[in-house]
């Protein structure tokens, strides 16, 4: 029996399919939030927290692959997409957006729900390792390991993606990485014709991490090349 506090959000364009799901889901005795689009759905997410999402795919006005990018780019929550696309190419576009599972429709709802206490268990389960030596630049340490990054002992929050982008810099000190090269790592080839993405989450680490925003010392750039963490 999952734990009350545990709350799942349902995204689907679908109302009988939703109102099933809801069904199924409470009496695994989950609380269940549901929306009907995907502009629905993040104002959900931004005002519940939940600790799961249940995201379709297919869907009018802004599709489930949107949604999740939008997600991904605020938070790790766990993703369980639906969809009536079964093929490979489909499942490793869901894999790179960062999802945690893929049900092709038609599904058994049983099957559904003990995936949604899998994936919830994992986490539950899984246990930090030991800790590494962080990588110390200056009054700010990246600690690779935990997800983390202190700037003079404080912790600093940083989205995911934001982490994702320090962490891809982090991990070659000194080597200088294109806009494409970190688009592909940070976003996925999904998006290799936004690279104004790259510059604007560049922007927002500086503002997060440098003492002077205007005048790096941290994330330096190469001109016309493109970004590198300081060696």
């Amino acid at each position: 029996m999952a734990r009350l506090a545990e709350t799942i959000l349902v995204v689907d364009d679908d109302p009988t399919l939703l109102a099933l799901l809801e069904a199924h889901l409470s009496r695994a005795g989950y609380r269940v939030v549901t929306a009907e689009s995907g502009p629905a759905g993040l104002q959900a997410f931004y005002d519940n927290h939940p600790a799961l999402v249940v995201l379709d795919v297919m869907m009018p006005r802004m599709d489930g692959w949107t949604v999740c990018a939008r997600l991904r780019e605020l938070s790790d929550v766990p993703i369980l997409l639906l969809t009536a696309k079964g093929e490979e190419k489909d499942r490793l576009r869901g894999f790179r957006l960062g999802v945690d599972d893929y049900v092709v429709k038609p599904f058994s709802f049983a099957e559904l729900v003990a995936r949604v206490g899998a994936i919830l268990g994992r986490r539950l389960r899984s246990a930090p390792e030991a800790a590494a030596e962080p990588l110390v630049r200056g009054d700010v340490a990246i600690h690779l390991d935990s997800r983390r990054v202190t700037r003079r002992g404080s912790l600093v929050h940083l989205t995911p993606t934001e982490f994702r982008l320090l962490e891809a810099l982090a991990e070659k000190p000194g080597t200088t990485i294109s806009p494409p090269a970190l688009l592909a790592r940070v976003w996925g080839n999904e998006f290799d014709d936004d690279v104004e993405n790259v510059k604007r989450y560049v922007h927002y680490l500086r503002r997060k991490l440098e003492m002077d925003p205007e005048d790096p010392k941290l994330i330096l750039t190469e001109r016309g090349f493109g970004y590198y963490l300081a060696s």
